[in-house]
C-alpha cells in the first residue's frame, strides 16, 4: 500500500526534532548566526525502515475541512491519519520550504546578496506577498531566509533563487531535481515561491510529498530557529535598512508546542499549511491542502483539530505488532 511506502520514505528522512515549544521571542541576525546548520543530503538519515508504531491510533480527527491532509509522528514516520494522501494539489507558498532547503544545502549563508530591483518588480507584477525589501540593500543569505519564510516574501524568494541558481530557471530546475531525488514523485515546481503562474495549478504537490519536505527542512537548526519565531527584527545596519517581519503562521504563539512550518494561500490552492508541534515528548508533523477560505486562519483551525486529536492518542502497548 502507498501508506506503507510513505512511512518507509518518511522514516528515511526523519530525525528527532526539538521538543521545546515555540515561545514569544524576538530574534536578530546574531542570534540566528549561532545556529549551525548541518549539511547532509536531504535523505542522508537512515534509521531502521521497520519502526514499530509508537502511537495507538483510534478514530480520526473531527471537523477537518481540508481536501488533502496528513498527520504523522515526526520521529518514527508513523502515519496517524490522512485524506487524499497522494492527490496532487497546488500548495501556494509552502513551495518556499523547498527554496529554503536548497539554500541551506548549498551553504555559504554568510554571502552578501544585493537586492535587485527586479525582485520588487517580480513580487508586485505577480501579486505576491512581499518582505518589503529595498532594492540596492545588501543582506546575507541567512538574513534573507526569515524574509522568505515569515512574511512569505516573493521578493526574498526571487533574490535567493537568482543568487543560488544562478538565475530563476536554473534554481527551479534544481528544485525539481531535488524533489525527484527525495522521492517526491508527485511534486512539480515552476517558481521559487508558489505563485499561481503560468497557471493556477502549475506548481503542485501532495500531503505525502510535503511530509517528506517538511521533515528534511526541519533537520536544519537554522530553519527550525526561523519558522518557530513570531517575528524577526533586523536592525538597520551597514548596507541595509531596518526590517521587521511577522510570521504568517497563526499556530506560532497561539498553539502550545507549535514549532512551524509554513503557510500558503492562493484563490485556487485555498489555505495550505505545513506544520509541526511538540508536546509531552511527542512531536507531530502534518499538512493541510485546500482548507476552505472561511477565514484567514482556516488552515490553522484544521491543523489544530488534527494536532489535538494526535496528541490525545495513547502510546502503543509494548506488545503491539508492527503494522
Amino acid at each position: 500500500m502507498r501508506i506503507v511506502s510513505l512511512v518507509a520514505v518518511v522514516v528515511a528522512v526523519a530525525t528527532a526534532c526539538s521538543s521545546a515549544s515555540a515561545g514569544d521571542h524576538a530574534s536578530s541576525a546574531a542570534q540566528l548566526a549561532t545556529s549551525a546548520a548541518p549539511r547532509p543530503s536531504a535523505t542522508s538519515a537512515s534509521p531502521s525502515p521497520s519502526v514499530s508504531p509508537q502511537i495507538q491510533v483510534a478514530g480520526a480527527p473531527k471537523g477537518v475541512k481540508a481536501k488533502g491532509a496528513v498527520l504523522a509522528d515526526a520521529v518514527t514516520g508513523q502515519v496517524l491519519w490522512s485524506r487524499d494522501l497522494n492527490a496532487e494539489r497546488p500548495m501556494a507558498s509552502v513551495t518556499k520550504v523547498m527554496t529554503a532547503l536548497l539554500v541551506l544545502q548549498a551553504g555559504n549563508l554568510g554571502q552578501q546578496i544585493r537586492i535587485p530591483k527586479a525582485a520588487f518588480v517580480y513580487a508586485w507584477k505577480n501579486g505576491g506577498e512581499s518582505a518589503a525589501l529595498h532594492p540596492g540593500d545588501t543582506l546575507t543569505a541567512q538574513q534573507l531566509l526569515p524574509a522568505l519564510l515569515l512574511p512569505s516574501g516573493a521578493d526574498a524568494a526571487y533574490t535567493l533563487a537568482n543568487a543560488y541558481g544562478p538565475g530563476l530557471n536554473a534554481f527551479v530546475a534544481k528544485m525539481n531535481a531535488t524533489a525527484a531525488q527525495m522521492g517526491m514523485t508527485h511534486t512539480h515546481f515552476t517558481s521559487p515561491d508558489g505563485l499561481p503562474y503560468p497557471t493556477e495549478t502549475a506548481t503542485y504537490s501532495t500531503p505525502s510529498d510535503l511530509l517528506i519536505l517538511g521533515l528534511a527542512a526541519m533537520k536544519y537548526p537554522v530553519f527550525r530557529s526561523i519558522v518557530g519565531l513570531r517575528f524577526y527584527n533586523l536592525p538597520k545596519g551597514k548596507g541595509h535598512h531596518h526590517y521587521w517581519w511577522d510570521n504568517t503562521d497563526g499556530l506560532i504563539g497561539s498553539y502550545q508546542g507549535a514549532m512551524g512550518i509554513k503557510t500558503g494561500y492562493t484563490d485556487v490552492a485555498k489555505h495550505c499549511l505545513l506544520f509541526e508541534a511538540a508536546r509531552n515528548g511527542r512531536t507531530l508533523i502534518g499538512v493541510v491542502l485546500n482548507s476552505p477560505a472561511t477565514g484567514v486562519n482556516a488552515g490553522v483551525k484544521d491543523a489544530e483539530k488534527m494536532l489535538n486529536w494526535g496528541f490525545g492518542l495513547p502510546p502503543a502497548s509494548a506488545s503491539a505488532s508492527p503494522s
